[in-house]
C-alpha cells in the first residue's frame, strides 16, 4: 500500500456550548482526542510554574502577537498566526479551551484571535484557572508547554473583527454605533493615569465606559446572559453595532465574549486600542471626565442585577493593568 508523510488525520474534538465552558465541562473532558487546552496568560500568571494538566502555552507576551508592530499585542498576520497555532500542535478540526490565570482576561483575547482567523472550535473556560482550582480540580506542577507533533491549523482570516483606528473614528459618529472601553473608569475619566508611559489620560470623544469587570460576579465567572444583556443595554442602548476598545486590545475582548453571550452579533475590538488612541502623535481626539454611561454599574442608573465591578485583574500589578 501507498505510504505518506503527511499524518492521519485526528478525529474531531467534542463539540462545546460555545463560546463558555464551566470548570465542570472541561473536567469530564480532558484528555479527550481532539481536545487542546491553551493556558493565555500574561505576565505574572504566566510565570506562576502551574497549569490545567497538559496545557500548552498561547503566549500573548511572546508569539502571539506582532513585536514589529508600534503598539503591544497587535494581531500577527495569518502566516504567523498559522504557524504559531501549528507548532502548539493544533489541528482545524481540533475543539480548543482557552483559560489565563487571572480568572476571563487574555484568555477572551485568544478566543477572539482564533475567531478573527476563521476558527469557531474554541471556548474560554468560565473564571480560568481559578475557577479550576477552586472546584478542587488538578493542576500540573509546571508552566504550560508542548513539545509534541505539528499540527495542520490553517488560517482562514476573517474581515472586520479586528478594527483600525480609522474605523473606530468612523463608529464615534454613526448613530447605529457604541464604542465601549473596557479600562477602569478612572483612566476613561482620566483621573488615574496610564501604565504606559507618553499616553495621555481620558477617552475617545462618544466612547461610552464599561470596565470588563462589570461583566463578572464576585466569583470572577461570567454573569448570566441576562445580567450581560442589561448592562450592555445600559450602556449602548438599542445600539447593536458594538466596538470594543481597551489598554491593548485584550480586555476589549472579554467585552466581545459578554456581548457574544448577550446575543450582540454585530461586533468588533480595536486592534490598537488606547496604546495607539492615546499617543501625542497622530493627535487624535480625547477628551476627560464621566462621557457617556456615567454610572452603570457603578450605583448611578446600573442595569438590573449588575453592581459595581468586583475586584479583577485590573487590579493586578502594572502589567496587567495595562491591557
Amino acid at each position: 500500500m501507498p505510504t505518506s508523510d503527511r499524518p492521519a488525520p485526528r478525529a474531531p474534538g467534542p463539540a462545546t456550548p460555545a463560546p463558555l465552558v464551566g470548570a465542570d465541562w472541561l473536567a469530564a473532558r480532558l484528555g479527550a482526542p481532539g481536545l487542546v487546552v491553551l493556558d493565555a496568560s500574561v505576565g505574572a500568571h504566566r510565570a506562576a510554574g502551574h497549569r490545567i494538566p497538559a496545557a500548552r502555552p498561547f503566549d500573548l507576551d511572546g508569539a502571539l502577537s506582532d513585536h514589529a508592530a508600534p503598539v503591544p499585542h497587535t494581531m500577527p498576520g495569518p502566516a504567523g498566526f498559522t504557524e504559531a497555532l501549528r507548532s502548539l500542535g493544533v489541528d482545524d478540526t481540533d475543539t480548543v479551551v482557552l483559560y489565563d490565570g487571572a480568572g476571563v482576561y487574555s484568555s477572551a483575547r485568544a478566543w477572539w484571535m482564533l475567531r478573527a482567523m476563521g476558527f469557531d472550535r474554541a471556548a474560554v473556560l468560565d473564571g480560568g484557572l481559578p475557577a479550576w482550582t477552586a472546584a478542587g480540580l488538578p493542576v500540573e506542577a509546571t508552566a504550560a508547554e508542548y513539545a509534541g507533533p505539528r499540527g495542520t491549523f490553517t488560517a482562514r482570516p476573517r474581515p472586520g473583527l479586528l478594527v483600525d483606528a480609522e474605523t473606530v473614528a468612523a463608529a464615534l459618529s454613526d448613530p447605529a454605533a457604541a464604542v465601549l472601553d473596557a479600562r477602569t473608569r478612572e483612566r476613561f475619566e482620566g483621573t488615574a493615569p496610564e501604565p504606559r508611559p507618553g499616553l495621555r489620560g481620558g477617552h475617545m470623544p462618544g466612547a461610552v465606559s464599561l470596565p470588563f469587570g462589570e461583566l463578572q460576579g464576585p466569583d470572577g465567572l461570567m454573569r448570566p446572559p441576562g445580567e450581560l444583556r442589561a448592562a450592555f443595554e445600559a450602556a449602548a442602548g438599542g445600539r447593536e453595532r458594538l466596538r470594543f476598545s481597551c489598554g491593548s486590545g485584550v480586555t476589549a475582548c472579554v467585552l466581545a465574549l459578554g456581548a457574544e453571550l448577550a446575543g450582540y452579533r454585530d461586533l468588533a475590538v480595536y486592534d490598537g486600542s488606547w496604546s495607539e488612541w492615546g499617543l501625542p502623535s497622530p493627535p487624535r481626539p480625547v477628551v476627560t471626565g464621566p462621557g457617556l454611561g456615567a454610572g452603570v454599574g457603578a450605583g448611578v442608573g446600573a442595569a438590573p442585577g449588575v453592581g459595581a465591578a468586583p475586584a479583577s485583574a485590573e487590579d493586578d500589578g502594572a502589567h496587567l493593568q495595562a491591557l
